[in-house]
């Protein structure tokens, strides 16, 4: 089954082509990332409108290098995906009127993925990790602990309360006058700083579950901040380092925390397998990947990261998670939707809340 896979939720517009046969080690026959940091840059952050434009503009583009790098035309694509929420409603919009003409044009099979469900299932993709496994998703603005047993099957243990790490970073970066994307920025900043220097608080860790909290820390980030301000006039650049690396030390010490409890409820269920496996954009934090090695170390559990093109948002994670779900599941219609929020585990109540357009999470 070779399928054509479309990504537009966030601020990447992407398109792959996946080669998958089930039994087999599924292909990724070609991935092109359009990113739109640069037309960001300005705002602080991503802008919806601007996204949803650039999207619109770029998909069909990314389609033709994808077909052109694989070799391939649209007569040899057996399925087209694409992520059909949750995101910024005018980007998930954007690729799903695109998929649509593609299928509506060819006849081909429309699959509209979860793009968290993209992110649970790409250790398969790279790794053909074997049901059931412990996944942490952790991306700009999602982090959950999911029991995966299987392309459409996802048991929540727990997750964010508010802000999810990849908004902390981005958010701190802001406050801290660091670049965006925020991540990426105080990575590299707190290779220069002190971890110690400032005694910032690890929220719930007192708790007994897996769920976590990172919006009181940025508020503690906030605090420090103006306090070195009101003393010195402004943050020199080792203030920056110091700040960084002690936002980044306590974001690391809860997620470990958390993962060591994530890991004995999944090992109570599944002591066989033993896998704890990481995706999304955070999860390309070289002090997050390193400690979560480490608590993955402690149970004798594998631990698989996806490279870093796998991590952040792509089209080929889309278009593997239809091709393992089409064994399950037949196509959808040209009445598909696009959905501005879709939690992959239905069954438990919302953890943000839910509002006129559904659960958050």
């Amino acid at each position: 089954m070779i399928v054509l896979g479309l990504e537009s939720s966030c601020d990447d517009t992407a398109a792959a082509i996946v080669s998958h046969t089930p039994g087999q080690r599924a292909k990724v026959l070609s991935s092109v990332v359009d990113s739109q940091t640069d037309l960001h840059a300005a705002f602080g952050g991503v802008v919806p409108e601007i996204a949803a434009r650039a999207h619109a503009e770029k998909l069909d583009l990314c389609v033709e290098e994808a077909l052109s790098k694989a070799s391939l035309t649209l007569a040899d694509i057996d399925a087209i995906a694409v992520t059909a929420g949750p995101g910024l409603i005018g980007g998930v919009l954007s690729g799903v009127m695109c998929a649509k003409g593609l299928s509506a044009a060819t006849g081909k099979p429309l699959y509209g993925v979860n793009h968290l469900a993209g992110h649970a299932l790409t250790p398969r993709l790279t790794d053909d990790v074997a049901y059931p496994y412990l996944m942490l998703l952790v991306s700009g603005g999602h982090c959950q602990f999911l029991l995966v047993h299987g392309p459409d099957r996802f048991e929540r243990l727990g997750g964010t309360i508010d802000d999810a790490p990849g908004e902390a970073f981005d958010k701190v970066a802001r406050l801290i006058s660091l670049p965006q994307p925020g991540g990426p920025a105080i990575e590299q900043a707190a290779l220069n700083g002190d971890p110690k220097r400032f005694a910032f608080p690890r929220p719930l860790l007192d708790r007994p579950d897996c769920d976590m909290s990172f919006s009181g820390l940025k508020t503690a980030v906030l605090r420090v901040r103006d306090k070195i301000i009101a003393e010195k006039g402004g943050l020199t650049l080792q203030d920056q380092a110091d700040l960084a690396a002690g936002f980044q030390a306590a974001v690391v010490d809860v997620m470990a925390e958390k993962t060591r409890r994530a890991l004995r409820l999944y090992l109570e269920h599944a002591p066989e397998t033993r896998s704890l496996c990481v995706a999304g954009g955070v999860a390309a934090n070289s002090a997050i990947r390193a400690r979560l090695e480490t608590v993955s170390d402690e149970v004798a559990a594998a631990f698989i990261a996806p490279p870093l093109s796998l991590c952040t948002d792509n089209a080929a994670m889309i278009a593997f998670a239809a091709a393992e779900q089409s064994q399950l599941r037949g196509p959808d219609d040209l009445t598909l939707s696009a959905r501005p929020r879709w939690p992959l585990d239905t069954k438990q109540p919302s953890m943000l809340g839910s509002g006129k357009k559904g659960a958050k999470a």
